[in-house]
């Protein structure tokens, strides 16, 4: 296993607990859908160079409304995503192997009525990632390089579901097999994987771009390991706001944010988010605040002490 054993254990710890909370209550699970939705399609396009907010893409989205001063494209952007999300929905409903043309076809609705010409089409000519020193594969190979991923994902036998998702992201980025719209393309793939293995859909933050850009570099130059984490805490922390969501609240289980719960406890802010970015304390980013529970917190000063005793 690639992933890290005590991240991959909280996971499947958490996967577990949400699965025993079936059946979910419909109402509540549909407002979480709604909400993690939303923040995807928005972090999703701003990693792209979208400028509209979290709240702006909420009104397109649920009012129809249509923001001023922003792009036609910035519109059909986040508007394509919702159909792109909701067909992949429809995609897991059906229970069928993944095909290159569902890959092809999730990246037609990414540039429907953006780029009709390019919508669905692999590239002709040669492409780059700008920034990386990554040489995508050459347009006459990128059938029979599609061709291999799919077989990868279809017969799957060296990787559990999220390193799975992480590698045909990175693969997916890798080929570069479109003119445009190769990374919501690859955030789709990640996400249908998934999500037909019992998954909550993920969001990769567009504040985390930076890290997010130098660990899928590393992957592409062999070193599978710090991108495959990448994915495995987003996963975390999509589990952690389904199950915030879904578990009735109670002192010790409320996400709070860092600066609120260091007034509670002989530590700072910055400290304890330090231990939040090193993952000794169990966090979650939301809305770009870290916040955790009580009970990590506990659990964190706990096995501090524990370690200062061995």
């Amino acid at each position: 296993m690639i992933i890290d054993e005590k991240l991959y254990k909280r996971i499947l710890e958490k996967k577990k607990k949400l699965v025993s909370l079936r059946p979910l209550n419909k109402e509540q699970l549909k407002l979480i859908k709604e909400q993690i939705t939303i923040e995807y399609i928005h972090n999703s396009t701003a990693i792209e160079g979208n400028t509209l907010s979290l709240n702006e893409t909420k009104l397109i989205l649920e009012e129809g409304i249509t923001i001023s001063g922003k792009s036609l494209r910035e519109h059909l952007d986040v508007i394509n995503q919702k159909e792109a999300i909701s067909w992949v929905g429809e995609l897991i409903k059906e229970g069928k192997e993944i095909k290159e043309t569902d890959i092809i076809e999730l990246h037609r609705l990414t540039l429907k009525g953006i780029s009709n010409y390019l919508a669905g089409r692999y590239k002709t000519s040669q492409n780059r990632i700008v920034g990386s020193k990554l040489k995508t594969t050459p347009p006459y190979k990128v059938h029979s390089e599609m061709n291999n991923l799919v077989y990868e994902i279809k017969n799957n036998k060296k990787f559990n579901t999220i390193e799975l998702a992480a590698y045909s992201h990175h693969e997916l980025v890798r080929i570069h097999p479109f003119v445009d719209g190769n990374g919501r393309t690859a955030r789709l793939l990640t996400n249908l994987i998934l999500m037909r293995n019992g998954y909550p859909p993920i969001v990769i933050l567009d504040k985390e771009r930076r890290k997010y850009f130098d660990v899928l570099e590393k992957a592409h130059f062999g070193n599978l390991k710090d991108f495959f984490n990448f994915i495995a805490r987003s996963v975390e922390r999509s589990l952690n706001l389904y199950l915030n969501a879904l578990i009735p609240t109670t002192k010790e289980t409320e996400l709070i944010p860092l600066s609120e719960l260091a007034k509670e406890t002989k530590y700072s802010q910055e400290y304890l988010s330090l231990m939040a970015r090193q993952e000794r304390l169990i966090a979650t980013k939301i809305n770009g605040v870290w916040c955790a529970t009580r009970k990590d917190l506990k659990d964190y000063i706990k096995s501090k002490r524990k370690y200062r005793q061995s």
